[in-house]
């Protein structure tokens, strides 16, 4: 029998997030995560995913996934530690190294995995963090697993990690102090001011940290935000993702090979989950060999980014001030939103409505995600729908 009071606490704040247009609805996919998909049985224009270049449905992934899956099992068969340890595990880990140009790099089973194991493998109660504002949820959460102090600075804020570096190092007491940053900004698309945190880094010897989810692909001609700056040499941690650009699942910390001995022999998400599968990793290797022979991709993905850009700022919607493919429209009020999103997709644009806690309060958006795939004239259909619900609405 169902508690009473789980059941008053479950239906008083469901109603409560319907109410205030924060409930999400989740919408299955029918079929592959392409360009177009297919959801209870329309076709849509699919401006959601972060699947950047396409490589998710690629037929040269796909026959090495399905390669290494007849080869090695569907699954690796226990924890890295135990026997979980594949030849194609370290073939990856291998590769990612060479890709992220770092001595040694280890593979997880998530992203977000990658945040919980690497800061709380590093940091302890002796010592703090300096979190920009904005970064994602799983920082956010690695960072309070780890039990270290947590000192939030403002947004991309120099000289508020300038200071907040400064009295943390002359307190005295920190054992270590962190500074972390996403590379790329997900809901925003703007890029880290690497240049200016290493150089706090270094006056006030930090651990820098940078979490690339959306930038390895996208920036550094695919090796992302890190490179893109010239900086692979001053970052200590260089998180990633396999699940974006890549188009698989999982996520890797690259870095000095001592970092990756430690981590695997203290990240606990490496020492007791089962290893990501034989499929995923030959597809991931098939990924980075692709991205590190051609920029072909990467420049379909841009263009097209650059072209739904300036067509949705033309229209008068804001776009905020990404700076990578990642492009917001800002509505603000949740509930408006919400009916922004859905009116998109009954016209044919699946692009999904995000709002808080995801993005402040009062800044709910919808957030375009151009890939490589889009044709031109999926684009300007897609820029005609926004423009008639636009109107409709009186947003635009």
């Amino acid at each position: 029998m169902t508690s009473r009071r789980l059941k008053e606490f479950l239906n008083n704040n469901l109603e409560d997030l319907k109410d205030k247009g924060l409930y999400n609805v989740i919408n299955p996919v029918e079929g592959p995560n392409g360009p177009v998909i297919q959801i209870e049985g329309k076709q849509l224009i699919n401006l959601s995913s972060n699947n950047y270049l396409g490589l998710a449905t690629d037929e040269r992934l796909i026959n090495a996934c399905n390669e290494a899956t007849e080869k090695y099992g569907v699954g690796a068969g226990a924890v890295r530690t135990i026997n979980g340890t594949l030849d194609i595990h370290i073939k990856l880990e291998e590769k990612l190294a060479e890709f992220k140009h770092t001595e040694a790099a280890i593979a997880y089973q998530s992203g977000f995995n990658c945040n919980m194991a690497a800061i709380s493998a590093v940091m302890d109660k002796h010592d703090a963090i300096l979190s920009d504002e904005l970064n994602h949820a799983s920082i956010i959460d690695g960072c309070r697993l780890s039990k270290a102090k947590i000192i939030p600075f403002k947004h991309s804020d120099m000289e508020d990690l300038r200071a907040k570096a400064g009295e943390a190092q002359k307190s005295g007491l920190y054992n270590k102090i962190m500074v972390i940053t996403d590379g790329v900004f997900s809901m925003d698309g703007d890029i880290a001011k690497l240049p200016e945190i290493v150089e706090i880094a270094e006056e006030f010897d930090l651990i820098t940290y940078v979490d690339d989810a959306h930038g390895s692909g996208v920036l550094g001609n695919g090796m992302g935000t890190v490179k893109h700056f010239g900086l692979s040499e001053k970052v200590d941690f260089q998180i990633g993702t396999l699940s974006k650009a890549i188009g698989a699942v999982g996520g890797y910390v690259a870095g000095k090979k001592d970092l990756i001995d430690w981590l695997k022999v203290r990240s606990r998400p490496f020492l007791f989950s089962t290893a990501i599968t034989p499929g995923t990793a030959a597809a991931c290797m098939k990924a980075i060999e692709i991205l590190s022979t051609s920029t072909e991709l990467q420049q379909q993905m841009w263009e097209n980014s650059r072209y739904l850009k300036q067509g949705l700022k033309e229209l008068g919607f804001n776009i905020g001030e990404s700076e990578t493919p990642i492009t917001p429209c800002i509505i603000g009020d949740e509930n408006q939103t919400q009916i922004f999103s859905e009116r998109l997709i009954e016209e044919g644009v699946y692009a999904k409505s995000i709002v808080f806690p995801t993005v402040p309060r009062g800044t709910g958006r919808v957030r375009n995600m151009p890939t490589a795939a889009h044709t031109k004239e999926m684009l300007d259909e897609a820029l005609r729908i926004y423009k008639k619900v636009g109107k409709e609405m009186k947003l635009i």
